[in-house]
C-alpha cells in the first residue's frame, strides 16, 4: 500500500493519543486474521474483520459504522495495495464515494482535484518516507498530513495506520484511521481539465493587483495586456512542475527570496530533486542520489554546497593494505566508490601489469590485488578509464619493448575478471604515452596527444566506440588543433563538449608548460577547437581573473553543471601544487578563479595517481610528502559536507569519539 505516496505536508508523531478518540477500544494487534477477502458481508463489514467471537465483532461493528473518524482498509496482499473499504465518515469528509474509489491506491489523496496528475508540491518528503517504511516493514505509523478533497479542499489529517496480521504473523491488510479537520493555506486554481484550452486557463488579468507581476502586465505602449499571465496566479501544481522545475538551482534559489510563496515551494525536497536530475543529467543525478542517502543530505543543501562550493574541504585518510612490488607512474581510476590500479614502472624501469583495488565504501578500506585472467602487457605512462559504470580501459603507455597503442577492457563486476583486447582496426593511433583520454556517453574512448617513441609531441584527437559490435578508431579531423602537448586534462561537460587544459607544449621550437584551456564540441557535424583563455591572450593582452600557473600531469575535475576546477601537476617556481582554480567553460567570457579551500591540503598531487569519484569528489594518493608510491595515505577533496559540517572536521568528530 502506497501510503507515502497519499501523504501530504506534516510530521510523523508518535504521541498523537488523540487520534482515536471516540473511535472505541479496539485493539486492532489482537485480531487475527484466518480468511482474508476483499469481499463484503451482509452487515458490510469485511470478513477479516468480524473477529473470532461476537464481542469482537460488536466492537468492530460499532466502530466502523459509528466512529467520528474515517476508516479506510486495504489489502496487503494485493499489488499497490488496493482499497476494499472505507466508510462513510471518510466518504462525506474526503468528498469521494465508495465507488469511486475501491480498488484504487490511496495516492490519490495527494492529487488536488479530479484532473491534478502529479503529488501536490507541499507534500513533506520526510512524513512520504517514513509512511512508507512503516507500510513496508509492518509498523503502526502516527502522524499529521496532508490530504485533499474531491473538490481540492485542504484537510489536516491525523492519521494512524495499524498493520493487520494473519496466520503466521503476515501482515494482510492496513486500516487507516483518519481524523480530518480543514486547514487554511493559499492555493492557486485548480488544474483543469486536460481536454480544456490550456490558454484559457493560462491567460488571466490582474485582478486586484495583490500578486506581483513576473512577467510584465504591459505592452510597449504602456497599456495592460488582456493575455498576459500574471507568474504568481498559477496554481502551486503548475509552477512548481512547468516552470520551477525547469529552472537551474542558482535561479531556483533567487526565486525562493522573491516571496514568502514561492520560498515555501522551493523547500520541497523533490522539487530541488528534480531541478538538480534536470540540469545535471541522470549519470550524476545517480551518483549523488546514493551521496544523499550515505550521508543524509538534503538535494536542496547538495545544490547549494555543488553551486556555492561552500563546504568544500580537504581531508587527510589512512588506509591498510598495501601494493607490492612498490612502483610509480601508474594509472588509477574510479568505479563507483572504488579506486582501481593498474600497471606502473618498477624498479629498474620494469613495466608493471598487475591490478589492485581499493574500496572507499568500506568500514575499513584496504588495497586488495584482484587476479585477473589475461592481463595486458606491463606498461606506465598509460592511461586507465571507466565505460559503462564497471568497464576499465587501459589504453597506451611505454612497455617492455617500446610504445604501445592496444587497447585492453576488464568488467570489474565479472565473477572471475579478465582483461580482453579489443581488435580494433587498422587505423590506429600511433603508439604513444603520456598522453590524455576521457569518456564521453559512458562508452566512448577519446584519446589526444602524447609522445612517441622518437620523442615528438602529437595533438591528434581519435575516438572509438566501445558498443560497436566491431570497435573502429575514428580520427577527429578539424582544421585547427591547439599546439601538439603531453601530460594536459581532457574533461568532458554538456555531454559532448571537451576542454582540454595545461600540458607540455610545444611553443615554436622550444617545449614549455601550459596554461591555455581549449574547447572542442563533438556534436557539431565539423568539430573545431576554440581558444578559450589562458596565460597571454591573442596581441598580448591578459585575460581576466587569476589564471593557474603553468602546469603539466595536473588533476581535472568536471563538475555537476559543466564547471571544471584543476590542480597540483608539475609547476615551475614555488607556487603551491595543491592551490585549486575554478572555471565555467560554459560562460561567454570564461574567466579562472582561484579558491580558498579549508582542511589539511597535500603537497603534491599528480594526474596520473589521482582519481575523480563522481565529480563530487577527488581522491589524492602520496601522503603529506607527496610520494606517488605512498599509497596508504591520502588526501581527499570532497565538494560535499554531512549535515553542514566539513568533511575533514567529521573524521575529527569520530577519531574523538573513537578515541
Amino acid at each position: 500500500m502506497d501510503w507515502s505516496s497519499g501523504s501530504g505536508s506534516g510530521s510523523a508523531s508518535g504521541s498523537d493519543s488523540d487520534i482515536s478518540e471516540g473511535c472505541g477500544a479496539v485493539d486492532f494487534r489482537g485480531v487475527e486474521l484466518t480468511s482474508p477477502t476483499r469481499e463484503m458481508d451482509r452487515d458490510g463489514l469485511p470478513p477479516f474483520l468480524r473477529g473470532e467471537d461476537e464481542q469482537s465483532r460488536k466492537s468492530l461493528d460499532l466502530l466502523l459504522h459509528t466512529s467520528p473518524c474515517g476508516l479506510i482498509v486495504t489489502d496487503a496482499l494485493e499489488p499497490d495495495h488496493p482499497i476494499i473499504y472505507v466508510n462513510s465518515v471518510f466518504e462525506y469528509m474526503t468528498g469521494y464515494t465508495a465507488e469511486e474509489i475501491l480498488g484504487r491506491n490511496c495516492r490519490f489523496l495527494q492529487y488536488r482535484g479530479a484532473f491534478a496528475q502529479r503529488r501536490h508540491p507541499n507534500v513533506d518528503p520526510s512524513t512520504v518516507a517514513e509512511l512508507r517504511r512503516c507500510s513496508e516493514k509492518g509498523l503502526e505509523f502516527r502522524g499529521e498530513i496532508l490530504n485533499f478533497r474531491k473538490d481540492g479542499t485542504p484537510l489536516m489529517n491525523k492519521l494512524c495506520l495499524t498493520p493487520i496480521h494473519g496466520e503466521g504473523g503476515m501482515v494482510t491488510h492496513f486500516i487507516g484511521i483518519q481524523s480530518f479537520t480543514e486547514t487554511n493555506l493559499e492555493l492557486g486554481p485548480l488544474p483543469p481539465p486536460p481536454w480544456k484550452e490550456p490558454s484559457k486557463w493560462n491567460k488571466m488579468a490582474r485582478g486586484d493587483g495583490s500578486a506581483p507581476y513576473l512577467v510584465s502586465p504591459t505592452g510597449g505602449s504602456g497599456q495592460s495586456s488582456r493575455d498576459g499571465c500574471c507568474f504568481l496566479q498559477l496554481n502551486d501544481e503548475v509552477l512548481a512542475q512547468k516552470i520551477l522545475s525547469q529552472v537551474s538551482p542558482r535561479d531556483l534559489a533567487s526565486l525562493a527570496m522573491v516571496c514568502r510563496r514561492l520560498n515555501k515551494l522551493v523547500e520541497n525536497e523533490d522539487l530541488w530533486r528534480t531541478v538538480c536530475w534536470n540540469e545535471w543529467g541522470s549519470e550524476t543525478g545517480e551518483v549523488l542520489e546514493e551521496v544523499a542517502g550515505r550521508r543524509r543530505l538534503g538535494w536542496g543543501r547538495i545544490a547549494r554546497e555543488i553551486t556555492t562550493l561552500e563546504a568544500a574541504a580537504w581531508q587527510k585518510r589512512t588506509v591498510r593494505g598495501s601494493v607490492e612490488p612498490s612502483r610509480c607512474n601508474f594509472s588509477a581510476c574510479a568505479v563507483g566508490n572504488k579506486v582501481v590500479l593498474f600497471g606502473g614502472e618498477g624498479a629498474n624501469m620494469q613495466p608493471m601489469n598487475d591490478t589492485f583495488v581499493l574500496d572507499l565504501g568500506a568500514e575499513n578500506p584496504e588495497w586488495q590485488h584482484v587476479h585477473v585472467g589475461s592481463a595486458p602487457p606491463g606498461r606506465w605512462g598509460h592511461t586507465l578509464s571507466c565505460l559503462n559504470g564497471s568497464w576499465l580501459v587501459v589504453f597506451g603507455g611505454c612497455g617492455r619493448d617500446g610504445l604501445l597503442n592496444d587497447v585492453f577492457v576488464l568488467d570489474l563486476n565479472e565473477a572471475q575478471p579478465t582483461w580482453r583486447e579489443v581488435a580494433g582496426s587498422s587505423l590506429r593511433p600511433h603508439p604513444r604515452s603520456w598522453h590524455s583520454s576521457c569518456t564521453l556517453e559512458g562508452s566512448k574512448l577519446v584519446v589526444s596527444g602524447g609522445c612517441t617513441d622518437s620523442g615528438r609531441l602529437l595533438s591528434d584527437t581519435f575516438l572509438l566506440d566501445l558498443t560497436m559490435e566491431k570497435p573502429m578508431w575514428r580520427e577527429i579531423p578539424v582544421a585547427w588543433a591547439p599546439p601538439s602537448r603531453l601530460g594536459h586534462t581532457m574533461s568532458v561537460y554538456d555531454g559532448r563538449k571537451i576542454l582540454m587544459f595545461g600540458g607540455l607544449a610545444t611553443s615554436g621550437s622550444l617545449r614549455l608548460r601550459s596554461s591555455d584551456a581549449f574547447t572542442i564540441d563533438l556534436s557539431e557535424e565539423e568539430p573545431k577547437w576554440k581558444y578559450v583563455t589562458g596565460s597571454t591572450l591573442p596581441g598580448g593582452a591578459r585575460p581576466a581573473g587569476t589564471i593557474p600557473p603553468p602546469r603539466l600531469d595536473h588533476v581535472a575535475v568536471t563538475l555537476p553543471g559543466g564547471r571544471v576546477i584543476i590542480f597540483g601537476g608539475s609547476i615551475p617556481g614555488r607556487h603551491s601544487a595543491s592551490q585549486v582554480y575554478l572555471l565555467d567553460p560554459k560562460n561567454e567570457k570564461p574567466t579562472w578563479r582561484m579558491l580558498n579551500l579549508r582542511g589539511q591540503q597535500p603537497k603534491s598531487a599528480w594526474g596520473h595517481s589521482t582519481c575523480v569519484m563522481g565529480g563530487t569528489r577527488a581522491v589524492v594518493f602520496g601522503g603529506d610528502t607527496g610520494e606517488e608510491w605512498i599509497l596508504n595515505e591520502l588526501h581527499e577533496l570532497s565538494l560535499l559536507g554531512v549535515h553542514g559540517m566539513p568533511l575533514d572536521q567529521l573524521f575529527e568528530e569520530e577519531e574523538d569519539n573513537a578515541g
